[in-house]
């Protein structure tokens, strides 16, 4: 009924790999805080009213759409989806469904993986909380038709019981505010041990590309590349706290091309005509950015298409100018060349001038040997100057390396990530690594989508 997935624990790390039988599965996690790009954020302490009106009862609410999981309540590391009856907006993208956590966060991916912490997560205390410890420990949800709530009431830290119970909610609304709740917080968050399971606070965004290994059949790499994180303060979550979250205006929002364009948003959007989508190029939809080249269509930031067949009349006329002019030249060349008289040349003929060579002089040997003398010239100076050009490029290269290294969410960065050599050196998951476990809840004979499921590494 459940599937075990592992979970990443303790530190973040660059780059994550987990090799299987049928995929190879690469994390490229953002390790810096990021600036409030996609939400802005107000905190509320103890003694503001916020704090009490943004705090849902679900003990008054209708009793018939107040849940308690069942599973969820008494067990550790498990996961259940939860299918929601309006469109939420996370990041600009409209989701359906989510995926409840013990651990304290719900996760909005459509791949479900083995290290669920590491991205794509809506995370009001994400902790290594075991509601099984306790009878009194639930995980509640509740969908009024215009928002979610989930509630993790009463629950304990497995590695800490004696420290007391946690009780705090999410509430996710229709119109895409995200609004953190903390009731009983008995302790100070950034106290709490992350040995044995992250800690986080916030909300985090990424998007899957899929590449086919050649030298491997049957393979393929999914590469989840997290391009937003935003981290909150752990300091100022305590009793009697709440934090909101109102969305900021993505390119995603924008349906016409002219719209797009002039937007005047904290995004660069562009245009795909192919897609008729607007897109910074940083969402969930890279994949399809990349793969019908929206990048190289939006250089020209023009909503005007111009067909191929019209440009080639234009084409063929300026060639043909061309073709015109260069044969004008040549013939004018070549009346010149035949009114000069039969003696060896000691000029070269440039447009419109002549530079001597050597000057009048009876010995025309004499005059060969400057001219010699003077074609080894060149050959010096070519050779100075392709040694130049090997040492600017190498130079280049390692400053291209050093950024790439320091700024992993650059588009840099992105293009060497997404084409990736498959023996890249990265961290691997083996069997019994010594990683716990996590499994999902799920009703039984419902398969996921869009993933190939693998025997644990």
């Amino acid at each position: 009924m459940g599937r075990d997935w592992n979970y990443q624990l303790g530190r973040e790390r660059r780059i994550l790999q987990m090799k299987c039988n049928q995929s190879v599965l690469l994390f490229c996690v953002q390790q810096e805080d990021t600036d409030h790009n996609y939400y802005t954020s107000k905190t509320y302490g103890p003694t503001d009213p916020m704090s009490k009106d943004l705090w849902v009862n679900v003990d008054q609410m209708d009793k018939d759409k107040v849940k308690i999981h069942g599973i969820l309540s008494n067990t550790h590391r498990q996961a259940a989806r939860v299918n929601l009856s309006f469109d939420f907006p996370f990041y600009g993208h409209f989701l359906r469904d989510l995926t409840v956590a013990t651990g304290g966060f719900i996760y909005t991916g459509d791949v479900v993986h083995r290290m669920l912490t590491a991205t794509q997560y809506i995370a009001p205390l994400m902790a290594n909380f075991d509601p099984s410890v306790s009878r009194n420990s639930t995980v509640i949800y509740f969908d009024n038709g215009t928002a979610l709530v989930v509630q993790w009431d009463h629950v304990h830290l497995q590695d800490n019981y004696n420290l007391g119970s946690f009780t705090f909610q999410a509430t996710l609304h229709s119109d895409g505010r995200i609004v953190f709740a903390y009731k009983e917080i008995p302790m100070e968050v950034a106290q709490i041990s992350s040995v044995n399971h992250p800690v986080k606070v916030g909300l985090s965004d990424a998007f899957v590309v899929v590449h086919r290994i050649q030298q491997i059949p049957n393979v393929r790499r999914r590469t989840i590349y997290e391009y937003h994180r935003v981290e909150l303060t752990k300091t100022k979550i305590t009793n009697s706290t709440a934090v909101e979250m109102m969305p900021l205006p993505t390119c995603l929002q924008f349906t016409s091309c002219d719209s797009c364009i002039s937007s005047q948003i904290n995004f660069n959007c562009s245009w795909c005509h192919l897609l008729r989508r607007c897109s910074s190029g940083f969402d969930r939809h890279r994949q399809d950015w990349v793969d019908n080249s929206c990048p190289d269509e939006t250089k020209d930031k023009s909503c005007d298409i111009i067909s191929t067949t019209q440009l080639d009349p234009f084409i063929t006329t300026l060639v043909a100018k061309t073709t015109g002019q260069s044969r004008s030249r040549g013939e004018t060349t070549t009346a010149r060349a035949s009114s000069s008289t039969s003696r060896p040349p000691t000029s070269v003929p440039t447009e419109g001038k002549t530079t001597n060579i050597c000057p009048k002089a009876d010995n025309s040997n004499q005059c060969l040997d400057a001219a010699e003398r003077k074609d080894t010239h060149p050959l010096h100076t070519g050779l100075i100057l392709g040694i130049l050009v090997v040492l600017l490029i190498m130079a280049a290269a390692v400053l291209v390396t050093v950024y790439i290294y320091h700024h992993p969410t650059s588009a840099a960065s992105l293009f060497f990530i997404e084409r990736r050599p498959s023996r890249w050196p990265a961290m691997k998951f083996r069997r019994g690594s010594g990683h716990p476990s996590y499994a999902e809840v799920e009703p039984v004979g419902q398969e996921k989508e869009g993933f190939i499921e693998s025997e644990q590494c």
